[in-house]
């Protein structure tokens, strides 16, 4: 196997996806950026000692080369890790719903050694499914914002290394006035926006389900269908990801979206006549997490990993070089970019709930294309 290689899943049906979400199971962590003083207390677990590390590394042998499936972001985390840590690492990258799939066909006999994804509600049913490593906290883990200590689950499947808006809403200067443009989500069903707004699909775009999730949880199962069906009765068009919704944006195709925050500032340093708005109300979440395989064969690698994606300096280079540099930090010590807007205000379903409810609501989504 090649060190430091990338490879690029192919796209695989959709009905894989929905047979392996529907297998996902459910908890009650209630990690909720709502709850963050009771979550907070999950992390306070303590940390293993050195020495009991030191003793551990010392008796258990890597196997080889450590194998990430990752969202296609962040290039340069596998040459940066090699120069840090001397260990190896090959990149398995692609969307959200490819690489959930590749993980659902491999799961009697797992290829890969650490997750990282833009999908909390995903990787939080690997958990509950008994597919990672629990109870193991990185020697970093205190160093966690607030916010992000509300997002580690009880027994520790995985840590949170960012959160980003998976949708902030962003329109046409040259299409819509100032004063027109829809500064609450709520508006998107308004008549007068009718045709013109777009957003990426949830069963496809690894930050597009975090994005429809938190209106469910916040309405309810009926109260999210009837919302999103008005904006699907109002012409609302669905495109399969991000970079999508952006061609179409600069297109004309649609004047109006709800867009990852990385692909909105992309446009807007491009000089496309966009404009960007974060909602009062919130932008609902994609928080990325990292998780270790439970039988990993590479155990001091993927540890190793987990606690250089915590590290300050690894999540301010992601922020100053990386691809997907528009993002939260989740550690002290890291400023976030300049241009991002200082109030910008994120908001999270629960991660139980959205695993939960993964399946059903993909489903639904599904079922409304084909109508």
């Amino acid at each position: 196997m090649k060190t430091n290689g990338k490879r690029w899943l192919g796209t695989i049906l959709l009905a894989g996806l929905m047979t392996m979400t529907a297998a996902c199971g459910s908890g009650n962590a209630g990690n909720t950026n709502n709850h963050t003083a009771a979550n907070a207390g999950n992390t306070e677990t303590a940390a293993p000692t050195e020495e009991a590390q030191a003793t551990e590394q010392a008796t258990t042998k890597d196997e080889g080369t450590l194998t990430v499936y990752l969202n296609d972001f962040d290039s340069i985390i596998a040459p940066m890790f090699e120069e840090a840590t001397g260990y190896k690492l090959e990149v398995v990258a692609g969307n959200g719903a490819e690489i959930m799939s590749r993980v659902e066909a491999e799961k009697g006999n797992p290829h890969w050694d650490i997750i990282w994804l833009d999908a909390m509600p995903s990787i939080y049913g690997l958990g509950a499914s008994g597919q990672l490593l629990e109870d193991w906290a990185p020697g970093n883990l205190a160093n966690l914002t607030d916010f992000a200590k509300s997002f580690v689950p009880e027994k520790k499947w995985y840590v949170p290394t960012g959160a980003h808006a998976a949708g902030v809403i962003v329109y046409n200067k040259e299409k819509v006035k100032a004063e027109d443009a829809p500064k609450t989500w709520e508006e998107f069903s308004d008549a007068k926006y009718k045709n013109l707004i777009g957003m990426a699909d949830p069963a496809i775009a690894a930050p597009a389900y975090p994005f429809v999730s938190w209106f469910f949880n916040e309405k309810t199962i009926e109260g999210g269908q009837t919302f999103f069906g008005s904006l699907m009765s109002n012409g609302l068009r669905v495109y399969p990801k991000n970079p999508n919704v952006v061609k179409a944006l600069a297109a004309g195709e649609i004047s109006i979206a709800a867009l990852q925050e990385s692909n909105a500032y992309a446009m807007k340093n491009d000089n496309e006549p966009i404009e960007i708005i974060w909602p009062a109300e919130g932008a609902p979440a994609s928080v990325r997490v990292a998780a270790i395989q439970k039988n990993t064969k590479n155990p001091n690698a993927a540890k190793a990993f987990i606690e250089f994606l915590l590290d300050p300096k690894t999540q301010q280079a992601l922020i100053d070089k990386g691809d997907e540099s528009y993002f939260q930090p989740s550690v002290n010590g890291v400023n976030a970019k300049q241009d991002r807007a200082a109030d910008a205000k994120l908001v999270a379903a629960d991660a139980s709930w959205a695993s939960e409810n993964e399946a059903a609501i993909k489903q639904w989504f599904a079922d409304q294309s084909v109508k």
